[in-house]
């Protein structure tokens, strides 16, 4: 009687023993499967959300956001590279786990990158990086390579002008990364061809007017020795268009770089001649699955480049429509 007694004792120890570690061991998975589905904050830093390309970028952020476990936040740069700075500064007070950043300018934006890379920030540079000696700051970049956006529109001239031409070229926002590169690739190109630049000027800002009113001063300097314009966006190319039609120009050969709907229509109606398209929806949704990545302790690639494609009318029919 007493074994049995005692036997049922150790078992029932033994039982209370199992249960308690099947409970604890339980408890530690689930914190951990409730670990990994965590959202974490994040926010994107745009340049400016004037700026349609980066309006558009905001939104993609926005609705993909959720499907890599991500709670985004916009925080709009406005056009100006002390506000873009504060931004950075907010980000970290707001304890994001991850920034994506469109910079203003790529300088000036170097020492609040390298506070919220010092506060455990992931940082991911999004269309534009930064200056070669800056980029242990960052974590990542996502975006078109500009250069090449600026080699394929030189050749653009090449291939439509084998005898030669004049042609001017107006330039994106003055110091913003795109604007750099798709000058310096357009020029490496051109240089020591029969092609000649008369004159360039960068804008201010990506701006429609600012542009409109770049060529309208070359339009007086140069008149009809204009043959072709590269402008280094769309929206920009939009204005040249309005400043070529008030001077009554025609058959001027425009190349602008961005594919959005406005080089999409102008494409069609003839008044651009190639738009040079990339594809901020598939930059954005990268940029997410490199943070997510970079938050589970995998190692990413520094430099990621989304591929161009040249838009005519010979092949307009072969792309969807941009949203933007």
């Amino acid at each position: 009687m007493w074994y049995t007694v005692r036997r049922f004792i150790m078992f029932s120890r033994r039982w209370s023993l199992l249960v308690v570690i099947t409970l604890a061991l339980s408890l530690s998975f689930g914190n951990l499967a409730i670990a990994a589905d965590a959202t974490h904050k994040v926010a994107f830093l745009p340049g400016a959300m004037s700026n349609p390309s980066q309006a558009f970028s905001a939104k993609m952020f926005q609705k993909y956001g959720p499907d890599y476990g991500f709670d985004v936040t916009i925080l709009d740069g406005e056009g100006d590279a002390a506000i873009q700075a504060q931004t950075v500064t907010n980000a970290i007070a707001q304890g994001m786990d991850a920034i994506f950043i469109n910079p203003n300018d790529i300088n000036a934006i170097i020492p609040a990158l390298m506070e919220a890379s010092s506060a455990g920030l992931i940082v991911g540079m999004f269309s534009s990086d930064l200056p070669e000696g800056a980029r242990e700051v960052r974590d990542f970049f996502v975006g078109v390579n500009d250069n090449m956006a600026g080699e394929a529109a030189a050749q653009a001239f090449l291939n439509n002008f084998p005898d030669g031409a004049t042609v001017v070229e107006v330039g994106g926002q003055a110091g913003h990364d795109a604007q750099l590169k798709r000058h310096d690739g357009f020029n490496s190109v051109i240089e020591g061809t029969n092609i000649e630049v008369l004159d360039y000027q960068a804008t201010q800002e990506w701006a429609t007017d600012q542009a409109m009113a770049i060529m309208e001063d070359f339009i007086v300097k140069y008149g009809d020795e204009i043959q072709g314009v590269f402008c280094h966006w769309d929206g920009g190319a939009t204005g040249i268009i309005n400043a070529l039609a008030n001077a009554n120009m025609e058959g001027v050969f425009l190349v602008g770089v961005d594919g959005n709907s406005s080089g999409f229509d102008q494409v069609r109606a003839g008044t651009q001649s190639v738009t040079i398209m990339q594809n901020f929806e598939a930059m954005a949704k990268k940029a997410l699955e490199l943070a997510k990545a970079k938050l589970n302790g995998e190692e990413v690639e520094a430099v990621n480049f989304m591929p161009l494609d040249i838009v005519s009318l010979d092949n307009i029919d072969d792309f969807t429509p941009p949203e933007w």
